[in-house]
């Protein structure tokens, strides 16, 4: 059995992604890893720090963004699927550029890859989420944070990555058939200078709207506010000990608002607003923190 990973990136260095540590977590269990790299900004360091990695596994390839295809973050799942087309193994681990796998799952993963490798009712494996928020201490098991997602997908078998590559489906948008397996993705989309966040976000509005009138106004002079922390769990658990490096340089937190007060101006985000608030308590009081209901994008088998 062959495992191979792939992604797709562009302007990781200039948006702080952790793009080496999200290669670096899966590389111990993967025969190849497949990168389609996009155009980098000229003063993006993306490419220099993949191949620092100096890994015989890694096989970059040099992609052009087509501005034609930044549609609804149509140019997220056509990229994917260029790397995806790469992939050689049994198994195709996805993994986003701002995702990382805990050491202490590797092994799981490989078990779960052996255990289904032959029944062919399952297409992919469906990972648990932890999503991290404003740091490395607050994170977000909340109503309207998707808590699973589709990470291991079986190769030559139809299947693809769809709208904006968050997940994938088969033949004519089919939802594919998954087995649920215990290892957790580490993402840390959310942890970012709050002046990166801000351009972050700026960036996805430019691939996610065809021209400039639809494309919604934010502000890069200003940081993101992550809002009143104090009201957001805490994670207890371990990170991934690749993450120990960006752990340690932290050094935005006198930017954060570690209180329980709210800025009367800020737009509340979904997991702040009392309808989600309230939800959230019911699920974790009643249902042992699992959704009651909420996104899907896969039927579960097993």
């Amino acid at each position: 059995m062959k495992i191979s990973a792939f992604t797709m990136v562009k302007n990781a260095d200039k948006f702080y992604f952790p793009i080496k540590e999200s290669i670096l977590s899966i590389l111990p269990i993967v025969d190849e890893f497949i990168v389609a790299l996009g155009d980098n900004d000229s003063d993006d360091k993306t490419r220099e720090i993949i191949a620092s990695i100096n890994s015989e596994k890694i096989k970059i390839y040099d992609r052009v963004w087509a501005e034609e295809d930044s549609v609804n973050g149509s140019i997220y799942a056509k990229e994917t699927n260029f790397a995806l087309s790469k992939c050689k193994g049994d198994w195709c681990l996805y993994i986003q550029a701002d995702e990382v796998v805990h050491e202490n799952d590797l092994e799981k993963i490989t078990a779960s890859c052996n255990t289904y490798i032959d029944d062919k009712r399952v297409d992919g494996l469906l990972f648990n989420y932890n999503h991290f928020f404003g740091d490395y201490e607050h994170y977000l098991p909340v109503h309207g944070w998707y808590k699973n997602e589709i990470r291991i997908i079986r190769n030559n078998a139809g299947i693809y990555s769809n709208n904006d590559a968050q997940s994938f489906k088969k033949g004519n948008k089919q939802l594919l058939n998954v087995a649920a397996i215990e290892p957790y993705i580490y993402h840390y989309g959310w942890v970012r200078p709050p002046e990166l966040m801000q351009s972050k976000k700026k960036e996805q509005e430019t691939e996610h709207y065809r021209n400039d009138s639809d494309k919604k106004e934010i502000d890069k002079s200003l940081g993101f506010d992550y809002g009143p922390l104090g009201r957001v769990p805490v994670f207890k658990g371990t990170h991934p000990k690749v993450m120990e490096e960006l752990h340690a340089k932290l050094y935005w937190k006198a930017q954060l608002n570690y209180t329980k007060r709210w800025n009367p101006n800020r737009d509340l985000m979904k997991h702040e607003k009392p309808k989600y608030r309230f939800i959230t308590f019911l699920e974790n009081t009643f249902n042992g923190g699992k959704d009651f209901f909420g996104y899907t994008n896969w039927r579960k088998i097993g």
